[in-house]
């Protein structure tokens, strides 16, 4: 397997450009199996999400071939309606296959996702929004077989604004007989990236990204051309790595809105944040200032996938923090890694408290997960010494070469086999 030699010490400078949302991109995978047209979607990030998303559409028996960095897709020959079990297990998102693959052919079967080990993401809002629509649900071990032959527009409630619910019910809905109606709908800007990709083949979404969405049935959609939003939370990991080493940075194709609650926790720090239509520019200073508390809840509060990252940032502040993880249970792993670096932290629950430590070092750590393993390279960023991180597949999934976009910035990182 391979793994990342990070030298610290060195700060992070310069400026790069920010690859789009790998979390948009995976639901637009999804919802290409609704049309049996032409989809394009560029700059699509070089990730093993997307490439497992990819294989998954295969086995559907649609055709999928990279043009540069564009990804082609050809769904007119799809026949299959079972995701393959292995594929399932490598991939969480596939569950949002389930919804188009309803659209499509009024039958889907999957097996349980897998993906990281971050906690339980119960899917029980997909199943309850499903039943809403009139789909029968049949659980057997670990598959889930959906029959949405009499599929119908309904009113659907979530008891927490999920963001995979949410994009899996929109898209069930999508050729359901009348109009389908999502309350507590979760607001993420992804939402309404899916909204305006399903609209552009020819739906009629409307609400994405408030609490309520509208989903007017439609008999047939069509080609796209599609190029998604950037990504958020690689931006807030380049950000934060710029924070932790003390340096500067320039993130260019950038949605300030998207991450202003990082912003607001940055200036806390006494980083200079400051941003003008797609960049965002950072200058950190000497010595980092504590955050009293960061809380992760739904958009637009602070994120889930930025928590590692900042709580890496923590570890290296004068004063302490604390950390409240409300979203995931189990999303704590990497602070026993960053406890051999010489952290100071005490997890209880879902809150971490953070004592800042003049200097981080070098160790021989684990990533468990992919924002866990993103946050162990910002500490090694940081740290005296080496630092070598295993378990780098996951970073994998959702960073395209942050070897090599460190190294552009004056870090001394390799990956080495």
């Amino acid at each position: 397997m391979d793994k990342l030699l990070v030298k610290g010490n060195k700060r992070i400078n310069g400026r790069m450009r920010n690859q789009t949302s790998k979390n948009a991109v995976l639901a637009m995978l999804a919802a290409s199996i609704l049309t049996d047209k032409e989809v394009i979607i560029r700059q699509c990030p070089k990730i093993t999400d997307v490439d497992n998303m990819a294989k998954i559409l295969v086995e559907l028996g649609c055709k999928v071939k990279w043009e540069g960095d564009s990804l082609v897709i050809d769904c007119s020959s799809a026949h299959r309606h079972e995701i393959p079990h292995s594929l399932a297990k490598e991939l969480r998102s596939s569950i949002f296959m389930l919804g188009p693959i309803l659209g499509r052919f009024h039958k889907a079967k999957v097996a349980y996702p897998g993906g990281c080990d971050i906690g339980i993401r119960p899917i029980d809002l997909h199943i309850k929004g499903f039943k809403a629509l009139n789909i029968d649900i049949d659980e057997s071990g670990d598959t889930i077989c959906c029959d949405g032959k009499d599929i119908k527009g309904n009113i659907i409630h979530l008891d927490f604004p999920s963001v995979g619910a949410t994009e899996n019910i929109m898209m069930a809905a999508v050729f359901a007989e009348g109009t389908t109606v999502i309350k507590n709908a979760a607001k993420e800007p992804e939402i309404a990236d899916l909204q305006n990709f399903i609209n552009a083949m020819g739906g009629k979404i409307s609400g994405a990204g408030s609490s309520t969405i509208e989903i007017e049935g439609v008999k047939k959609l069509g080609s796209v051309d599609y190029t998604p939003i950037s990504d958020r939370i690689v931006a807030g990991t380049y950000l934060i790595a710029a924070a932790i080493t003390g340096g500067s940075i320039e993130v260019e194709n950038c949605h300030p809105e998207h991450i202003y609650s990082l912003i607001t926790k940055l200036r806390e720090t006494t980083c200079k944040v400051e941003y003008f239509n797609d960049k965002i520019y950072l200058t950190a200073p000497k010595t980092l200032q504590s955050i009293h508390k960061i809380e992760t809840m739904p958009f637009p509060g602070f994120p889930t996938d930025l928590q590692a990252q900042i709580l890496a940032l923590m570890t290296v502040t004068n004063g302490t923090s604390l950390i409240v993880e409300n979203i995931f249970e189990t999303r704590y792993k990497h602070v026993a890694e960053l406890l051999k670096m010489g952290a100071k932290i005490t997890v209880k629950d879902r809150m971490a408290i953070v004592r800042g430590v003049p200097k981080l070092y070098g160790a021989n750590v684990y990533a468990y997960d992919l924002r866990g393993g993103a946050a162990l390279v910002m500490a090694g960023l940081a740290a005296d010494g080496l630092t070598q991180i295993n378990g780098i597949h996951h970073i994998d999934r959702g960073y395209e070469d942050l070897a090599g976009t460190l190294q552009s910035l004056g870090a001394d990182i390799k990956r080495i086999t």
